[in-house]
């Protein structure tokens, strides 16, 4: 008999759910005019999609036109950092970020640099906190702007961002955030949280891939990252997704309808999952902050073994799980993350992430719960490094 597939990887993507694809079929098949073009087809495009930057504005309490469309988090992210910069250096050359970001914007930092800007890049405690404290004493009079994530994709810790960025409003510095993980899992209002710029990707919350969306706080100064026709307001050139647009916009109404209904499932099937792993693996430890997470992340390390191996094994077992970001998988090096909250690299390896979604059952936890030890067990008694800890050697971590 094939065993059912048990995906537990929702923070790399989601499945679009039945809704959104069919709220997005017709503009495949009959509505497909090109918004830009003045017939009565391209008419209806331009109101779908007015329609849709509604609907988003609506969830982040911001106005209708303080939206724009991308194809997803990581141009998001690349335009808020570069087209802050760039419009902005006259002001100063200095951003602020952490260690834990997600990729799309520490390479894009890095680029910067490259570019003659300078960039501070916070240290995390040991649950992945970024410190109030350590952002205030980084700002200088050259602080252009500060780029905090929301919550973690790796550890699931939810940042401050509040705070942060009412620290930001006080010294007059734009504030940027990553909310790609936290779209339907947290409520965001982005007047009230002092944010003036957000990034968001339609598939971490169960619509398309390729759609996402860049909020940007009227009276900003940002420079296009995309050149060429006049769409988007004349600020993102390129025929819009107008399929995308409509999945995104149908998905982040369905992921944030019952956000407190949708965490307190979750976070009971979390909650046994991480107990049980804990109360039978020994040398296991939870990464991240154990409350102040997302309610579907769940990130374990396990000494003396390898977290490529034991994908691999789960995977044999219908599981799907991940040792860490999607982004970085087929990478040799551990996680920047695992080493910016403490772990050794021979530990941080070791590490492995769950994150539940929408259609996870108790069944599923209850299988996991069956297979893991198992395959921990077998993956340690092939390791060289628990043979050696067994006879009082020692391990790094």
């Amino acid at each position: 008999m094939e065993k059912r597939t048990i995906y537990l990887d929702h923070a790399a993507t989601t499945a679009v759910k039945p809704a959104v694809f069919d709220a997005m079929r017709p503009y495949y098949t009959e509505h497909y005019g090109n918004p830009s073009s003045i017939y009565s087809i391209a008419r209806e495009s331009r109101k779908v999609i007015e329609t849709a930057r509604a609907q988003v504005a609506k969830v982040l309490g911001a106005e209708q036109d303080e939206i724009y469309f991308t194809s997803g988090g990581s141009e998001s992210d690349n335009w808020a950092i570069k087209g802050v910069a760039f419009a902005n250096r006259k002001k100063g050359n200095h951003i602020i970020t952490s260690a834990i970001e997600h990729h799309a914007v520490l390479h894009t930092c890095q680029y910067l640099e490259k570019e003659g800007f300078s960039v501070t890049y916070l240290p995390v405690d040991r649950y992945g906190f970024v410190d109030p404290q350590d952002l205030e004493k980084a700002i200088t009079d050259k602080t252009i702007l500060i780029s905090i994530m929301y919550a973690n994709n790796e550890i699931g810790t939810i940042e401050p961002v509040t705070e942060l960025g009412a620290l930001a409003k006080k010294h007059k510095i734009l504030f940027h955030t990553d909310a790609v993980q936290a779209i339907g899992n947290v409520p965001i209002d982005v007047k009230a949280q002092n944010i003036d710029l957000l990034s968001l990707s339609a598939h971490k919350f169960y619509g398309p891939k390729g759609c996402g969306a860049l909020y940007i706080r009227k009276g900003v100064r940002i420079d296009n990252l995309i050149h060429g026709g006049g769409q988007e307001r004349k600020r993102r050139a390129g025929t819009e997704n107008i399929a995308g647009i409509v999945g995104l916009a149908k998905a982040i109404e369905l992921a944030t309808a019952d956000i407190g209904g949708h965490n307190a499932r979750i976070a009971a099937m979390r909650d046994r999952l991480l107990k049980g792993i804990l109360d039978t693996i020994p040398n296991s430890r939870l990464n991240g902050h154990p409350e102040r997470r997302l309610t579907g992340n769940l990130n374990v390390s396990f000494e003396f073994i390898e977290g490529e191996s034991m994908l691999l094994w789960l995977d044999d077992e219908g599981i799907c799980g991940s040792t860490g970001s999607a982004c970085t998988s087929g990478s040799l090096e551990p996680s920047h993350v695992m080493l910016a909250i403490g772990l050794s690299p021979e530990v941080a390896h070791g590490s492995l992430r769950l994150t539940l979604g929408d259609a996870n059952t108790d069944e599923d936890v209850d299988r996991v719960l069956d297979v893991l030890p198992k395959v921990v067990a077998k993956l340690r008694e092939m390791s060289p490094l628990y043979h050696k800890d067994e006879k009082g050697g020692g391990c790094n971590v």
